[in-house]
């Protein structure tokens, strides 16, 4: 009976999620109800989903709206209607062109025009698919209205958006953040009529007595309108399905590639090995999933052909088929790796690739992935949702309210008492719960490309954000309950960095020979590669950087891949949670240790000594001790990782598990300890063939540090870092032998650069310095170096402020002056020269000679310059504190004041926050000593509160020296933020002649402008 009805994606208008609008139709008994959101189809998957489950009769379509302004319904009779709908609806979104008042003609659909709408168009030509919509406030009009005698065209148009008054509140308030308004500047024009609501049975009755006709043709229209999608465990996916002629091509083309694959791959093709393969080929057919490799398997081709740099993970890295078609390099016969948790019988959805490019590659693969799969407009990137968190829901809140900025920080970050807030305050909070998790707006997934075998209207409306793809308006979940699987194309930078390296390599030593960077197993047994991994010298390498994977690599003393595997998962948070790392880290250390494993899972985890530290393991365990079936066990972990968390099927699972376990001897308690590991950490943990493929990248990265650091680090420079700031890497570059130079105009790039062993940083680090700025000078030295100052203006155009910025950097330092008399010559021109802008200069200005004095410029005063304007200094932060440190302790004497307090001095360099048992913080300070060496310190939830960290800068630190598996840190007791000296460009007591030692100042005479 209801034509028009919203929920909460008729985005900042709507209030209600999908399964509450079915929940309004049962409640009022209605057994048919239609979807109709403005411009968006998002909501249409899942209701039509949770509909059929609960009895009621979906039927979907458009709202189509320019602004406010409604022009027309459409309802999808069939798939077929759904689809041409959202086709028209797509074009206009990518286009971002208004509705045509008259709807085209939409085959199988069914087309509603509100009664204000053709009053407005005076429109009295109707196709057989076309109505007009009365709503019931509109039954007087048109009792008066000639329209009165379209009997056969009139329909109820009675649109649903709330349920009561609350709902209308909240209405408003989306509708003020959505025009920026604030709520009591709200006109009438933007919000919906409060009477938008499904109408009593008493008032329906009322409109079939004087109206029959309405309610007869809405009726009819209801039931000429069907949709049906599979929802069902057993449904087919909808993903491409063949990608040659036939799946029977298709399969002989997989196979064709494998047989390829082994002798590239394998020095010497096994029994074990052959028989792995038809396994798995096998399955792969059974389970129709041949294309979904065929795909990767182009993707992968194209890259290469391309030569781009690209990691295969995720749990393919399980399969040996991946691994010979190059999809992953990881060697799943090496490592064991568990088939099963990539696929296996009972798996309906298909395996899952995240293929990693850098991210400019990565950008052309998605270009060609919709140049040869969406021709056909079957490719679309995969949507997500913005949803409204607590802290941005206050935000907007407040503005709409007029609440000054100050007051608003305080509601959102928390620092109120509920007692002392005022009326407006709290119903910003109340209403603040009301909108948290509701969608605010559509995004794009991090990596998700859908691949269909129908054209992609057929499930859903596309919209074209900045990256120009096509996209979905559902997310990744609605896209697998359909049958709808993801190709991850993900960005990397890490993958950037290999790639820049090998051409940084290839400048800077063109008589260096490289292997092959793909080849990882050549860099497995380098021992030069190994020991440094043992002494954790990883720093801008691949997931071997952070502090606390450093940590760990000195504890376990990793000093080969399998064990940087096993790493590369047990860093990850369920691990730690469940207190297993440090159980692992003392079996790996003590081979007595491992007696203390419960014997079944030590015997199904040999290679982790009983512990699970991988995604499969709780495969392994819930099949091998629990004695779940595999489509069980897998329900099991896809369940540890939220999305099923709340479905009956694992609910079910969990029962089973532990019923199974003491039906077969074992006692509670150790089933309810199983268990436990299992739940704090299944949904934080890696595949192993996730670890095995992170490791490979890990390796890569760490032969190139290895074999040439200081090209490494101008390439992680160029791609943004890692886990640290830039000035980290450059602090790291110096301590492998590089020199630091600044910013120069004659010899920079906007990139940073490498000349033998000097490092140019780039313009780009310059804050301030504007792009256009970078490229005028870059453009003007492609001729000839720049000379003098004079040459320089006049060939490169600059406003004194981006001109101060170069000279104050002493980027014009090739030129043979010093930056003060630079400083004055340039203000000097600025101040005397005629304002002509755009004009070209044909005659050099005239010059007089004038005689400077000898400028004197210190260390100190140029580390205050780069300060300023990179946010660091090139050389050694300490040179800038008030008072000289104590003592030279450093981190390399830790040993020798074991259990002992200490005080030490450290330049901070990040902060770990932690919340422990108790729901306190506490925090993991990394820091660099006065050699410029890690120092790290441990402060607990007492001693964090008293003292807290104040920002970058150095600090003194009075603490514990303690030892946990080799690894020194500091237990702090006291922590003190030291002062910095006045900057010395601005003190007027400042002494340059007994400071550091002075530049040679230019005494020549100078020539400047008149």
């Amino acid at each position: 009976m209801f034509l028009n009805c919203h929920t909460y994606f008729s985005l900042r208008y709507g209030t209600l999620s999908e399964e509450e609008l079915i929940d309004l139709a049962i409640q009022n008994k209605l057994s048919c109800i239609a979807l109709t959101d403005i411009n968006n189809t998002s909501a249409c998957l899942k209701f039509i989903s949770k509909a059929k489950e609960k009895k009621i009769k979906p039927v979907v379509g458009v709202d189509f709206r320019n602004g406010m302004r409604q022009c027309y319904i459409m309802l999808a009779q069939n798939n077929n209607g759904f689809l041409n709908i959202n086709s028209f609806l797509s074009k206009h979104l990518h286009d971002k062109t208004k509705f045509p008042d008259h709807s085209p003609q939409i085959s199988d659909a069914i087309i509603i025009y509100p009664f204000e709408k053709v009053l407005e168009l005076d429109k009295f030509n109707f196709l057989e698919n076309e109505y007009i919509g009365v709503a019931f406030k509109e039954l007087n009009k048109l009792r008066f209205s000639s329209y009165s005698s379209f009997k056969s065209k009139l329909v109820l148009l009675q649109p649903v958006t709330f349920r009561h008054k609350k709902d209308f509140n909240i209405h408003r308030l989306l509708r003020a953040i959505d025009t920026n308004s604030l709520l009591s500047k709200l006109i009438k024009e933007e919000q919906a009529s409060p009477d938008e609501k499904i109408l009593s049975s008493e008032i329906i009755n009322q409109i079939n007595q004087e109206y029959p006709h309405i309610i007869k043709n809405t009726t009819s229209i209801l039931n000429l309108c069907t949709i049906h999608f599979d929802f069902s465990k057993k449904r087919k996916p909808q993903n491409l399905k063949t990608v040659l002629s036939s799946e029977e091509q298709d399969f002989i083309k997989l196979n064709e590639l494998c047989q390829l694959g082994l002798p590239q791959r394998y020095d010497k093709i096994t029994v074990q090995i052959k028989q792995r393969v038809e396994k798995e080929l096998s399955l792969i057919k059974s389970q129709n999933f041949v294309s979904f490799f065929l795909i990767n398997w182009k993707i992968i081709e194209y890259a290469r052909s391309k030569n781009y740099f690209y990691v295969g993970r995720g749990s393919g890295a399980n399969s040996i088929v991946a691994y010979l078609l190059r999809i992953t390099d990881v060697d799943p016969i090496e490592l064991d790796l568990y088939f099963e948790r990539f696929m296996n019988e009972f798996r309906s959805s298909p395996p899952d690739f995240d293929i990693d490019f850098s991210t400019w590659d990565r950008e052309d693969v998605t270009s060609f992935i919709f140049k040869e799969f969406g021709q056909n407009d079957q490719a679309a990137l995969l949507g997500s949702y913005v949803t409204f968190k607590h802290s941005g829901a206050v935000r907007e809140l407040g503005k709409v309210f007029g609440l000054p900025k100050h007051e608003i920080d305080k509601l959102s970050e928390g620092r109120y008492s509920l007692n002392q807030l005022d009326d407006i305050s709290k119903l910003i909070l109340k209403y603040s719960t009301y909108l948290n998790d509701k969608p605010n707006y559509l995004s794009i997934h991090a990596a998700g490309i859908l691949i269909a075998d129908k054209p992609i209207h057929y499930f859903s409306a596309t919209h074209l954000p900045p990256k120009n793809f096509p996209t979905v308006q559902f997310d990744m979940h609605i896209a697998e309950d359909v049958g709808l699987y993801k190709f991850d194309i993900l960005g990397q930078r890490g993958l950037g960095k290999i790639k820049d390296t090998i051409e940084i390599i290839i400048k800077n030593h063109p008589e260096a020979k490289l292997p092959d960077i793909h080849n990882a197993r050549l860099f497995f047994s380098d021992p030069k590669i190994n020991e440094m991994i043992s002494r954790a010298d990883c720093v801008g390498c691949f997931y071997v950087e952070s502090p606390a994977m450093r940590m760990l690599l000195k504890k376990l003393k990793v000093d080969n891949y399998l064990t940087l595997v096993a790493a590369s998962s047990i860093i990850r948070p369920g691990v730690a949670k469940s207190g297993m790392m440090r159980e692992y880290i003392l079996r790996h250390r003590h081979i007595e240790r491992r007696k203390e494993a419960h014997p079944v899972l030590y015997e199904i985890m040999p290679d982790t000594y009983g512990i699970m530290v991988y995604q499969e393991d709780v495969i392994k365990v819930a099949h091998h001790y629990a004695k779940l079936d595999l489509g069980e066990a897998d329900v099991l972990r896809r369940g540890m990782s939220g999305k099923y968390r709340s479905r009956k099927e694992f609910q079910d699972v969990k029962d089973k598990f532990k019923s199974n376990c003491i039906q077969n001897g074992e006692e509670e308690e150790i089933v309810d300890e199983v268990w436990r590991q299992i739940e704090s950490f299944a949904g934080y943990a890696f595949a192993k063939g996730h670890s095995a493929s992170y490791a490979v990248e890990s390796y890569q990265s760490l032969y190139l540090k290895c074999y040439y650091p200081l090209e490494y680090m101008v390439a992680t420079i160029n791609n943004g870092g890692g886990f640290y700031r830039t000035e980290t890497y450059i602090h790291e570059a110096r301590m492998k032998g590089a020199i630091i130079e600044a910013p120069c105009i004659n010899t920079s790039n906007i990139e940073t650069i490498i000349q033998n062993k000097t490092i140019y940083l780039g313009l780009q680090h310059l804050d301030c310095l504007e792009k256009k700025s970078m490229i005028k000078i870059i453009n003007a030295r492609a001729f000839s170096s720049f000379k003098s100052f004079t040459d320089f203006i006049q060939r490169v155009p600059l406003s004194i402020e981006q001109l101060d910025i170069l000279i104050r950097i002493d980027a014009l330092r090739s030129l043979g002056k010093d930056k003060r008399t630079l400083l004055w010559e340039a203000y000097y021109k600025e101040n005397n020269s005629p304002k002509i802008e755009n004009q070209k200069q044909f005659f050099n200005i005239s010059m007089q000679d004038f005689k400077l004095p000898r400028f004197k410029i210190t260390k100190l005063e140029n580390a205050f310059d780069q300060l300023e304007l990179l946010t660091y200094t090139l050389e050694t932060p300490y040179q800038l504190l008030k008072i000289e440190p104590e003592n030279t302790v450093s981190s390399n004497d830790l040993q020798q004041y074991l259990n002992n307090i200490i005080n030490i001095y450290g330049y901070l360099v990040t902060v770990k926050k932690a919340i422990t048992s108790r729901k306190e913080y506490m925090y993991f300070g990394t820091f660099l000593d006065q050699q410029g060496d890690w120092l790290d310190t441990v402060h607990f939830p007492t001693i964090a509160r008293k003292y807290q960290f104040s920002g970058k800068g150095i600090y003194k630190i009075t603490g514990k020296v303690v030892e946990e598996f080799d690894f020194l840190s500091i237990e702090v007791l006291k922590l003190e933020r030291m002062a910095y000296v006045a900057d010395p460009r601005f003190d007027a007591t400042y002494n340059r002649k007994d400071s550091i030692k002075t530049n040679n100042s230019v005494t020549n005479n100078i020539k400047l402008l008149n």
